[in-house]
């Protein structure tokens, strides 16, 4: 594969500093790059703790009949980046291969920063398996975070024409710098 120039670092142009939760929630797998030192272990679960955190939407992809799909979803994550949460209609197909597959990812990048620097871009893909979040407890909890974040959308998850769905999240897939991947697995399960 050829090598792909690279871009400084986040660290040299002086990033802007985001709050994330304190608990660590990742450890490498060995899968893709290994990451060794401490100092990048940090840095990667920073990168993905603000990707996360940081785009209120997410590219979700299902699959059906042989054929994947993706659809956009404002979603949620726990504190520990252990689960998402999200809605949409019972009448869509999403909603259909959602109830048919539960094996799911959600793409979550930062595009829409880096118009036209293809280097600077990162993005995160969360594999995992999503269910169907039956009304009562649970579903308050999920729902409470959901609309936390996207406040407007509070009547349209309560709605009894929409789904709320939680994805437990098994594994994160951070690419930067348009080839660099490292895989971390998530320790809450």
């Amino acid at each position: 594969m050829a090598q792909m120039p690279t871009a400084p670092s986040d660290h040299a142009k002086g990033s802007t500093e985001m709050s994330f939760p304190d608990d660590a929630f990742l450890v490498p797998d060995g899968g893709d790059q290994t990451v060794e030192s401490g100092h990048d272990q940090e840095d990667v679960a920073a990168r993905i703790k603000r990707l996360v955190y940081g785009q209120p939407f997410a590219v979700l992809c299902t699959q059906g009949q042989g054929q994947p799909y993706g659809s956009l979803v404002a979603y949620a994550m726990d504190r520990d980046l252990c689960f998402a949460a999200f809605s949409t209609p019972r009448a869509t197909r999403k909603f259909r291969l959602l109830s048919e597959c539960d094996h799911v990812a959600l793409l979550i990048d930062n595009r829409p920063e880096f118009p036209h620097e293809l280097m600077k871009v990162e993005a995160v893909t969360a594999t995992g398996r999503a269910a169907l979040v039956d009304h009562g407890a649970d579903f308050e909890r999920w729902a409470k975070l959901l609309t936390e974040r996207h406040p407007y959308l509070s009547r349209f998850v309560r709605s009894s024409s929409c789904g709320l769905f939680r994805v437990e999240i098994v594994r994160y897939l951070h690419v930067c710098r348009f080839q660099e991947v490292r895989q971390w697995n998530c320790r809450c399960h």
